[in-house]
């Protein structure tokens, strides 16, 4: 392995450095039985119980419900605010509680927190929140 870093780094300079530093470091982990290792405060940060973070609100505007046979909401389409860097789009999420959405009507501002559960996107809060003006700061 040695010999062909050598002829690398001879033939390429550089850019066999690059090369070279990617064959060689399998090579040398392989060896020493040696795996990447977390930074030291990663690790204690982490064993200390840090407090769970906030959850994140996102702004939107209810379009529609989606009822089952039994009365039920199975599908809530939500149109996101741009803040987030896109343009007024409109995302379905499945609802796992229809209790989430007993006294909000379509049309509402809501804020809403949502997560990706088997494979769909699942909203997990929601609450009415005031309309956002336009140009104007949002709490």
């Amino acid at each position: 392995m040695g010999q062909a870093v050598t002829w690398l780094l001879a033939r390429w300079g550089r850019h066999g450095c690059a090369l070279a530093t990617a064959l060689a470091l399998p090579a040398v982990w392989g060896a020493a039985g040696a795996q990447p290792v977390a930074p030291a405060g990663a690790a204690s940060a982490a064993a200390e119980g840090a407090a769970p973070a906030a959850p994140v609100y996102t702004r939107a505007r209810l379009v529609s419900v989606e009822m089952d046979a039994g009365g039920n909401a199975t599908l809530v389409r939500l149109k996101l605010l741009p803040r987030a860097k896109l343009p007024f789009t409109t995302q379905t999420f499945r609802v796992a509680n229809p209790a989430l959405l007993h006294g909000i009507s379509q049309g509402s501002w809501v804020q809403f927190t949502a997560r990706h559960i088997d494979g769909e996107n699942t909203l997990t809060s929601i609450r009415v929140t005031a309309e956002c003006k336009r140009l104007e700061p949002c709490d």
